[in-house]
């Protein structure tokens, strides 16, 4: 056994595990974190995808072990004080989810895209997302999903003081 200490979503957690473990296996089994979906096992459909220190990254290849001392955010940390983020309404005011497998990992390459680009194209949108499979084939509105939560948040940044 091995113990990881490891920030998620704010919260410092300090846990036993064995070396092999994925990250994906000790945010849903060992934390409860159940919102980062298992999809392929082999890093194709991106549904694991979860930020590293803000870097997008697919839990479902990565030991947990290299999170070590790192911060990672999940799908369920992008809501703050009850309130969706951004992105999370634009999926849903644009219809950017169908079956909603593929939505957690779409929105945290989504904002891993946003924190580095606030105001990309759509083709550099297509791009960031390009590790990401939706079976639904529901991209044009994903695409434009991204584009809304870009137009909220640089709305509610002219309005900041």
């Amino acid at each position: 056994m091995t113990t990881l200490s490891i920030q998620v979503n704010g919260a410092q957690h300090d846990v036993d595990i064995e070396p092999r473990t994925l990250l994906v296996d000790l945010l849903r089994r060992d934390l409860g974190l159940t919102g980062t979906h298992v999809g392929c096992d082999t890093s194709q459909c991106g549904a694991c995808t979860v930020l590293l220190d803000g870097e997008a990254v697919k839990s479902c290849t990565m030991l947990a072990v290299q999170a070590h001392g790192r911060e990672v955010t999940t799908v369920e940390g992008l809501a703050r004080d009850g309130k969706l983020h951004p992105l999370q309404e634009a999926f849903i005011d644009c219809h950017g989810l169908q079956c909603g497998f593929c939505t957690p990992g779409m929105l945290m390459s989504a904002s891993c895209l946003l924190a580095r680009n606030p105001s990309p194209s759509e083709d550099e949108i297509a791009q960031a997302l390009e590790g990401n499979l939706c079976r639904c084939t529901g991209y044009v509105n994903i695409i434009k999903s991204v584009q809304e939560a870009a137009s909220k948040m640089a709305s509610a940044a002219e309005k900041q003081p």
